[in-house]
């Protein structure tokens, strides 16, 4: 059996499952019993376990599956799944709910943490009350914003503001940003009547993002408010996305719209977003919630 705990952050839910000390046996059927349990060679068996666990018909139910490893690097690792079986390399409400995990597990007793992921080591903070972590505000770092840090395919620019995209049959302007993970940004005044699901897998799927990419619907309310609906890569559309907001408000004031701190409004609640200007991180804090927690026979 498999020990699991589900949470969620603004409705964006997870199946957390700690790893500090590897898994039950049988939990991955990986192919050589020499493979390391979460290095490369055990990529396609996670990438299967994701999407068992993740199915919500079949699963637990969750838009993806987040790893609690150990980290030479730092004071722990995350990997995450998404619910299609793809790694991403960050998430923002993902790793909101690994800091307040390993937190209230007993895991640490710092509420400053560094967190190695694929897009580099992320540094949440813990705001504590009794022995609940009630809020996490999590340094992104720096937006990527050179065509080939996203990436986006095309000569090399140092920004992709304001282009062209042609999508079935229309054309739309787009910015773009990367925080650790790609994004495309739309700036919109039709949210509700939007049809997400096919304007959102067209641009996901689009042969302009080597790698697929995020996709932001957004509107902007006023300098210091944004709405925002997401589409987010091997998941579909979510009820919100941390790094979709990073790179909302990043893109936002790229493009004239908006101040360098703002909420932004998601399907889920709201998120706090700040573009630093004199570091160049990305701040966004908001809330994580545990759901339940179980056993799941893999």
């Amino acid at each position: 059996m498999l020990e699991f705990t589900k949470m969620q952050a603004l409705g964006n839910d997870y199946v957390i499952i700690e790893a500090i000390r590897g898994l039950p046996a049988g939990s991955l059927q990986l192919r050589s019993p020499r493979a390391e349990p979460f290095g490369a060679r055990a990529g396609q068996a996670l990438k299967a376990l994701a999407k068992r666990l993740c199915n919500r018909h079949f699963g637990i139910g969750a838009d993806g599956l987040i790893l609690v490893l150990p980290s030479r690097k730092a004071d722990f690792r995350m990997r995450i799944f998404n619910s299609d079986g793809s790694e991403a390399e960050m998430c923002g409400n993902g790793i909101r709910c690994f800091a307040k995990y390993v937190y209230e597990r007993g895991l640490t007793r710092r509420k400053d943490l560094r967190v190695e992921t694929l897009a580099g080591i992320v540094c949440p903070r813990l705001t504590v009350r009794g022995k609940k972590a009630v809020s996490v505000r999590v340094d992104m770092g720096q937006p990527r914003l050179a065509s080939r840090e996203i990436p986006t395919a095309g000569p090399a620019r140092s920004l992709v503001l304001r282009e062209n995209l042609s999508v079935l049959g229309k054309e739309y302007k787009i910015t773009c940003v990367s925080m650790g993970n790609p994004h495309c940004v739309l700036f919109r005044d039709d949210l509700e009547r939007l049809e997400i699901e096919k304007l959102g897998p067209a641009i996901e799927c689009h042969k302009a993002f080597p790698k697929r990419t995020n996709v932001e619907f957004v509107q902007v309310i006023s300098p210091t408010r944004l709405r925002m609906r997401v589409w987010e890569r091997g998941v579909g559309e979510t009820l919100a996305c941390g790094t979709g907001a990073a790179a909302t408000l990043v893109a936002a004031v790229l493009n004239g719209k908006t101040n360098r701190r703002a909420t932004v409004e998601l399907l889920g609640g709201n998120l706090r977003v700040e573009w630093n200007e004199k570091t160049n991180h990305v701040f966004l804090a908001g809330p994580g919630r545990e759901v339940f927690r179980g056993s799941v026979d893999v």
